[in-house]
């Protein structure tokens, strides 16, 4: 079965910084359209960035380039989110997904597996 972990969430002050981690079994990881999203209480979900893994082609969601970035580790088959500059607008539970649709333009909402989530909180 197909299953995603997220780790690494936990409680920092503004301006502190982050990596979140996601280990992907029972898929093929290379190249496979994963990403990483975040809600928040009373807030629709958000697409934060997507990777096409394998070739590594990235995209950021355009409010978060420069403080977010996301990469890959082929060999151990996940994918990370490094927040930097973090802000007490970014305290979300953030989610892990995969094979969903890939653009290098925009965040398409249509992932087909998720993981539990990890919960990132920042304070002022």
């Amino acid at each position: 079965q197909v299953r995603l972990v997220e780790s690494g969430g936990e409680s920092v002050q503004a301006g502190g910084s982050l990596r979140l981690s996601c280990a992907v079994s029972g898929l093929r990881f290379t190249g496979n359209s994963m990403g990483w999203f975040r809600q928040a209480p009373g807030k629709e979900r958000e697409g934060v960035a997507v990777i096409y893994t394998g070739p590594g082609a990235t995209f950021v969601a355009d409010s978060l380039k420069g403080r977010f970035t996301i990469s890959q580790d082929k060999a151990l088959n996940t994918i990370y989110l490094q927040l930097n500059s973090l802000k007490p607008e970014d305290t979300a539970m953030y989610y892990c997904a995969a094979g969903g649709s890939w653009s290098d333009r925009e965040i398409i909402d249509d992932f087909e597996y998720w993981g539990q989530g990890t919960q990132v909180t920042v304070s002022s």
